[in-house]
């Protein structure tokens, strides 16, 4: 199945769409995609995978949504770094799954490209099986100038993970004499994160009826507004993304002083802007150079200081 679907929605839904863009539309939404082995236990499925497939096709369907709702940003939590305590079968079938899915982003490359559709995979890459890793390395090479909207995928991730991986970042830099130990602040801990190309998410929805973030995007969610539905993943429907959204355009108003002001101060507390904005812009290339050799090589890249983030 491929990652890009055409409409499915009805007159009516366009409509509902239509009236709800009069409002304002969330930039980035995040989803923790909750509940398929529940979901293949309670429709008879033969196995978990076949619940795995049926979420990855709503996947699908809610990233077509929201290319028509408006939404640019989407981040859909895929694996969690916990989820290699499974069974040493299941993570083997989820890794296989992933492999045929990635697959199918390179093979899609061109309606990619059509739409802008720019796909980052988000996470500790060095855990993956080096097969993986380089499939995720073409995809994120191949699709990172497309700028209409943006499709993160948190895979071998953890909010844990990836503050730790901010923070052994800025200790290289400090170490390295790139950077200085007073340029320290929120912002360069943000932009050393794997997620430092995004905003924060405007709006975050887990299914299942769970009431918790997972270990998942917690440093961004400071002025989020977080949806925790009871339905399975898989049963997740358009009415439903809907609901959410307009709920969200209730709450918007009331924290938008609260998340400028957060952003005004840190701009107040930087230091020497051109050290960090150098140290940045060499980090970032150290990431590139990181994807560029995943490709080139055929050994596996097994590194304590290496991560998705791509530096040494």
């Amino acid at each position: 199945m491929s990652w890009i679907c055409e409409s499915n929605l009805t007159w009516f839904q366009r409509f509902a769409v239509q009236l709800l863009r009069c409002g304002p539309i969330p930039k980035h939404i995040a989803f923790i995609m909750d509940g398929n082995r529940r979901y293949a236990s309670k429709n008879n499925l033969k196995t978990k995978t076949d619940g795995h497939l049926k979420g990855f096709t709503k996947l699908v369907e809610i990233l077509q949504w929201c290319l028509e709702i408006g939404v640019k940003e989407v981040t859909a939590f895929a694996f969690s770094i916990d989820n290699f305590k499974r069974s040493k079968d299941e993570v083997d079938t989820l890794m296989q799954l992933a492999k045929e899915k990635f697959l199918k982003l390179i093979e899609d490359r061109e309606m990619l490209e059509e739409r802008g559709i720019c796909v980052r995979i988000v996470g500790n890459l060095s855990l993956l099986p080096v097969d993986l890793q380089r499939i995720i390395a073409e995809i994120m090479l191949m699709t990172k100038a497309n700028d209409r909207a943006v499709w993160n995928i948190a895979f071998a991730y953890s909010s844990r993970d990836e503050m730790t991986e901010s923070v052994k970042t800025i200790v290289n830099g400090v170490h390295r004499l790139e950077l200085d130990a007073h340029d320290i602040n929120e912002d360069l801990f943000k932009q050393c994160m794997y997620m430092n190309n995004s905003p924060d998410p405007d709006l975050i929805i887990r299914t299942s009826g769970e009431t918790r973030l997972s270990d998942f995007l917690t440093y961004q969610c400071s002025t989020t507004l977080i949806y925790c539905g009871k339905m399975l993943w898989p049963e997740l429907n358009m009415w439903q993304l809907l609901g959410v959204i307009f709920h969200y355009q209730q709450y918007k108003f009331r924290f938008i002083d609260a998340r400028q002001c957060l952003d005004s101060y840190v701009d107040n507390t930087r230091t020497n802007k051109k050290r960090v904005e150098s140290f940045i812009e060499r980090n970032e290339k150290r990431r590139t150079k990181y994807l560029e050799d995943l490709l080139k090589t055929t050994q596996t890249f097994r590194c304590n200081n290496v991560r998705s983030t791509g530096f040494k």
